[in-house]
C-alpha cells in the first residue's frame, strides 16, 4: 500500500501559485520598462525637435541680420571692400551669455541653457572668378578663358577639364543661330498626336521630347538643349559639367557658380584670383596689389590701374562694387553643430535670398588612454 501524504497537494499548489505569482511580476515589468522606454523615446525626440527648431530660428536671426548689414551698407553707394562692416567675421559666441546679460539676475531658466555658439561670416561672391563668364551666346569668351587658364596652370588642374567644362557650358546656353535652327527643326517635325493616338502609343511614348528638340527654360528667352547637362549653383555642383570633383574642390576657394556675368572685385579678390583675370600680372605682383589695398582700398578702377603700373585693369572684367555675397552661418551646441550657406543678391537697399541650404553634423574628439 501507498502511504497517503495529505500535505503534498497543498505544496504543489503553493508552487504554482509562486510561479504564476512570478510571471505575473514578470510581465509587470516587462509592460513598465516597455512605457517607460516610450515616454523616454517621446521625450527625446520632442527635445531633439525643439532643438532644431531653436537652432533653424536662431540661424534665420542671424541670415536676416547678414542682410540687415547689407541693406545698410547699400544705402552708401560706392565700392565694396574688407574693411566694410559685413566684411568682419563673427567669430564664435556663447548665446546664454547674452541672454544672462539681459536679465539683473540670472533665473533658473538661464542656468539650465545648454552652451550654445553661434559663429559667421559674409563673404563677397564676387571676389572669386565666376564660372559664367565663360561662355556668352554659345561661344567661349576670350577674357574668361584666359583668366581660367592662368588659375587652372596656378593650381595643377588638368587643361582638359576647363575644356570639357567650357563645351558643356555651350551645350546649356548655345548659340542664338543654333537655337534658332533648332527651333526651326522642331516645328518642322510632325504635329504632335491626338489624344487617340497617343493613347495608342508605348507608354511615356507620347511625353518625350523628340529628338532634336529643346527643353523647357524657365526663363523664355533661353533655349536650353535637351540633352544638356545640369546647370550648376553651388561649386559642389560643379562636377555636373562634366569636370573631376578633384578639380572642383581645388577651384572651390577662388571660383564661384552664380547666375548672371559678373565682375571680379579688385577690393575683395584674392591674390590668385588677381594674378589669373589680369594677363600680364605675376603672382608676386598681385600680392603687392593685395598688401597695397589693405591700406587704403580702390575707390574706383582708375585707382587700381595706377597701382598696377603698365597693365589696366578691364571695365565689365573688373569692378569695386558687388552685388552678390554669401553667408555662412553655424550653430553648435555641444558636440553637435548646424550650419548654414546661403547666396544673396543686392540690388540697392533691397536684399534678397537665391538660394539656401542646411548641413547637421558632429564632431567627437578622442579621448586619451
Amino acid at each position: 500500500m501507498s502511504a497517503h501524504h495529505p500535505g503534498r497537494p497543498a505544496r504543489r499548489q503553493k508552487g504554482v501559485a509562486l510561479l504564476a505569482a512570478m510571471l505575473t511580476v514578470t510581465l509587470v515589468a516587462t509592460l513598465a520598462a516597455a512605457a517607460l522606454w516610450q515616454q523616454w523615446r517621446a521625450v527625446e525626440v520632442e527635445t531633439a525637435e525643439r532643438a532644431r527648431l531653436q537652432s533653424s530660428w536662431v540661424l534665420v536671426g542671424a541670415l536676416d541680420w547678414s542682410r540687415l548689414i547689407l541693406r545698410e551698407d547699400g544705402r552708401t553707394p560706392g565700392a565694396d571692400h574688407l574693411a566694410e562692416p559685413w566684411a568682419i567675421a563673427l567669430e564664435e559666441a556663447r548665446l546664454s551669455t547674452f541672454l544672462a546679460a539681459e536679465r539683473p539676475t540670472a533665473d533658473d531658466a538661464t542656468q539650465t541653457l545648454p552652451d550654445a555658439f553661434l559663429s559667421g561670416r559674409i563673404v563677397d561672391a564676387q571676389s572669386k572668378l565666376n564660372v559664367m563668364n565663360l561662355v556668352e551666346a554659345g561661344k567661349p569668351v576670350p577674357e574668361a578663358v584666359a583668366a581660367f587658364t592662368k588659375l587652372f596652370g596656378l593650381l595643377g588642374l588638368p587643361a582638359q577639364d576647363l575644356e570639357i567644362m567650357i563645351a558643356s557650358l555651350q551645350r546649356v546656353f548655345p548659340a542664338p543661330s543654333t537655337a534658332a535652327a533648332t527651333a526651326n527643326n522642331a516645328s518642322a517635325t510632325p504635329a504632335a498626336p491626338t489624344a487617340a493616338a497617343a493613347a495608342s502609343m508605348p507608354s511615356g511614348a507620347a511625353s518625350s521630347p523628340a529628338a532634336g528638340s529643346t527643353a523647357t527654360s524657365l526663363d523664355p528667352s533661353v533655349s536650353i538643349e535637351a540633352n544638356a547637362p545640369l546647370l550648376p549653383q553651388r561649386m559642389p555642383q560643379l562636377p555636373w559639367l562634366g569636370v573631376s570633383s578633384t578639380t572642383a574642390t581645388a577651384l572651390e576657394p577662388y571660383v564661384t557658380v552664380l547666375p548672371v556675368r559678373t565682375a571680379l572685385n579688385i577690393n575683395t579678390a584674392s591674390a590668385e584670383a588677381l594674378f589669373a583675370s589680369v594677363p600680364n600680372l605675376d603672382l608676386a605682383g598681385a600680392q603687392r596689389l593685395v598688401a597695397q589695398r589693405s591700406r587704403s582700398f580702390f575707390r574706383t578702377l582708375a585707382d587700381g590701374s595706377e597701382a598696377l603700373g603698365t597693365t589696366r585693369f578691364i571695365d565689365g572684367q573688373h569692378g569695386v562694387a558687388s552685388s552678390f555675397f554669401e553667408t555662412h552661418g553655424r550653430l553648435r551646441i555641444g558636440q553637435t553643430w548646424l550650419d548654414e550657406h546661403s547666396l544673396l543678391r543686392r540690388n540697392g537697399v533691397e536684399v534678397v535670398i537665391l538660394w539656401r541650404e542646411r548641413g547637421a553634423g558632429a564632431t567627437f574628439t578622442s579621448t586619451p588612454r
